[in-house]
């Protein structure tokens, strides 16, 4: 989905209290009537492990007749990870690629030296109400794999392994959890595990990724004794294990991180890089229309902003 104008999203109120380093409060925008809450980047915190970039998309209902319509736009120097719990978008992109993402499935796409893609509503929903909600993050790329060619992976959720445990269940969506792997193949340790916890339980939450941190879709947590709300996110004190618990109502939670990526990153609008050069390039790129089109999406693009 293509990089928003908006104030960064700011730390929250409370102090890091024991375990949880850092809470961070989303700033919301919207997008063509989907209501967008952008947890990273913000001025406090860049990245965890790979993650760059993490927006909360909807809940939202569309009336019929409209839809999104997220034009053709560039990436380059990250992977985008599209992650639905409602609804359906199709995905194209300048591979070739056509692609309808439903629920519990994983939408994988690694720009590397640069892609364009397209998200939009299937035109089987347009003519009737339906709901979408859901997630999208980036991973930033390490800079070995920074200008590699263009690819994507798509793993419907019943290939994606599946836990449940006294208390609490979920889905593996990237990396190694409690025994399972996902197989969604990614160049650098990464975690990204859908969860839901059962009311008055508890879930531990092992140190074993270098930086972790969790969103919360729905409900609340206590963590170390203090409570934590829906749509906050809050960033983990290293090494440490700690439980996740829920009081008399469930809890729906979003957790990821990864290893410490091993130079700073740049990002300016879709494009990421540990390179400024390489950016100021990609912008020139798409201005002067060097960047490959998408098959059946040739009519409209996102233009390069002013600023």
């Amino acid at each position: 989905m293509s990089f928003f104008p908006c104030p960064d999203p700011e730390a929250g109120d409370h102090a890091a209290v024991d375990q949880v380093e850092m809470l961070i409060i989303p700033r919301t925008s919207d997008i063509g009537g989907l209501e967008v809450r952008r947890a990273l980047p913000t001025a406090k915190r860049r990245l965890v492990g790979p993650f760059i970039f993490f927006d909360r998309m909807g809940p939202a209902l569309f009336r019929a007749g409209q839809g999104l319509d997220v034009r053709p736009h560039p990436h380059i120097g990250l992977s985008t990870v599209t992650y639905l719990f409602d609804g359906e978008m199709t995905h194209r992109d300048s591979l070739g690629t056509g692609m309808v993402i439903r629920p519990g499935d994983i939408n994988l796409m690694t720009a590397g030296r640069g892609i364009v893609h397209s998200e939009r509503t299937p035109e089987n929903l347009r003519g009737k109400p339906f709901s979408l909600s859901g997630l999208q993050t980036w991973l930033a790329l390490p800079e070995s794999h920074e200008n590699n060619d263009p690819s994507f992976l798509h793993a419907e959720a019943g290939n994606l392994p599946e836990f449940s445990e006294q208390g609490y269940s979920g889905r593996v969506v990237i990396g190694n959890w409690q025994g399972l792997k996902s197989p969604v193949a990614v160049p650098t340790d990464t975690l990204y595990v859908d969860l839901r916890i059962e009311p008055n339980s508890a879930c531990p939450f092992q140190a074993g990724a270098e930086e972790r941190a969790a969103y919360i879709l729905s409900g609340a947590l206590s963590v170390s004794g203090t409570r934590y709300e829906t749509d906050q996110l809050l960033v983990f004190r290293p090494g440490d294990t700690l439980d996740l618990v829920t009081g008399d109502e469930p809890c729906h939670v979003m957790l990821f991180g990864g290893e410490t990526m091993e130079s700073p990153r740049h990002i300016w609008w879709n494009f990421v890089s540990s390179s400024k050069e390489r950016i100021e390039q990609a912008k020139e790129e798409w201005r002067t229309g060097k960047f490959d089109i998408v098959p059946g999406d040739e009519e409209e693009f996102i233009p390069l902003p002013a600023s």
